[in-house]
């Protein structure tokens, strides 16, 4: 069976229509008709250590079954090897897509080939799969995530003094990783050139582990004692890794630490007044625009994408959702207003006297 992608540009020159059509070859009467049967997705997942990736997988298969599919979940505890494995397992399932959050962005091009060897569309989830035929991604615009971490620090800092900066990276296996400091960078050049903000420390925290955080953050601090203004911490556990170190010296609360993925312990760290933002997904959205396209992927449906993103083989037809910035300022009309946490959860340990009004 093969695979034919037909792109039609809309008004404007991002709009991409994307026509997928499959010739049916042999097979029989219920696997060349997916829509005469219940569609079954696989859904390959990275990890699903964080609470985050434990929401995203709990909405995608809510919103899944919502349309009759079928969704089987594997995730590969930040494993390459062992991810591949899960693939396999389920093309061997006769899955009619494939929907892979890939741990390392180059690895799984090889997964992208088995599944199109079987005739199975191919959906990169929240991060971008390199150096294949990808059929579509979708995520948020994670250039976007970096932007405004740099500019909520460059905003909420004191003027007219140089400002000095710490940044703590993803995984390098992530091209999300590459895409947030690129994001940073974009805000960041100008003030670096003029003089205004120096980098005094910057390294990338293998797997996004909280602990390889840590350890950048006492390094930074080993340097340069505290004397800094700001860690660009790039997600939320990065951030929790470098207040640990923060507090250790006494220093967490005086020093502004950005984050990602409003993780319900960074929004309690923002009550709190020790993490100072973060960057608000709203993954119930991506999930259950995923699981929709999922579907129209599997039944041959055209799917119309918004975006296109070179993965450096191609360019991807692409969903590319907003992201919000998020401070002690609008919890309350953000995470809390969309239902994410609820107002005891976040503010259950801070006193009485320091919460807002319900």
């Amino acid at each position: 069976m093969k695979l034919r992608i037909g792109l039609v540009v809309l008004s404007m020159i991002l709009s991409l229509l994307i026509g997928l059509s499959l010739s049916m070859g042999g097979r029989s009467e219920r696997e060349a008709n997916p829509s005469s049967k219940n569609i079954v997705i696989g859904l390959s997942m990275d990890t699903l250590k964080e609470s985050r990736w434990q929401k995203d997988r709990e909405l995608f298969v809510r919103a899944a079954e919502a349309q009759g599919a079928k969704v089987l979940v594997q995730s590969a505890n930040s494993d390459d090897t062992r991810q591949m494995q899960d693939i396999e397992a389920l093309l061997s399932n006769h899955v009619d897509v494939l929907v892979i959050v890939p741990h390392n962005a180059r690895a799984m091009a090889k997964a992208v080939e088995l599944a199109h060897e079987g005739g199975i569309p191919v959906m990169a989830y929240d991060r971008i799969i390199t150096d294949s035929d990808l059929d579509l991604y979708i995520s948020f615009d994670n250039v976007k995530v970096g932007e405004k971490q740099a500019q909520y620090a460059i905003d909420h800092l004191p003027k007219g003094r140089k400002l000095r900066f710490v940044r703590i990276f993803g995984a390098k296996t992530d091209n999300n990783a590459f895409q947030f400091k690129q994001g940073q960078d974009n805000v960041l050049k100008p003030y670096v050139e003029r003089g205004e903000v120096e980098i005094l420390h910057e390294d990338w925290a293998e797997n996004w582990k909280p602990e390889n955080a840590k350890k950048i953050t006492n390094a930074a601090i080993t340097e340069n004692g505290s004397n800094f203004d700001a860690i660009l911490a790039s997600n939320d556990g990065t951030a929790g890794g470098a207040l640990q170190a923060l507090s250790e010296e006494g220093l967490a609360g005086k020093i502004l630490v950005t984050g990602q993925d409003a993780e319900l312990v960074a929004c309690q760290r923002i009550a709190a007044g020790t993490q100072a933002m973060t960057i608000y997904k709203p993954v119930k959205r991506l999930a259950t625009e995923a699981a929709e396209l999922a579907v129209k992927l599997a039944k041959g449906k055209p799917v119309i994408a918004t975006a296109s993103t070179n993965n450096q083989k191609i360019n991807v037809p692409s969903v590319l959702l907003e992201v919000i910035a998020v401070n002690r300022d609008n919890l309350k009309s953000t995470v809390i207003a969309d239902g994410f946490y609820s107002y005891e959860e976040i503010y259950g340990a801070v006193p009485d006297d320091e919460r807002p009004i319900k």
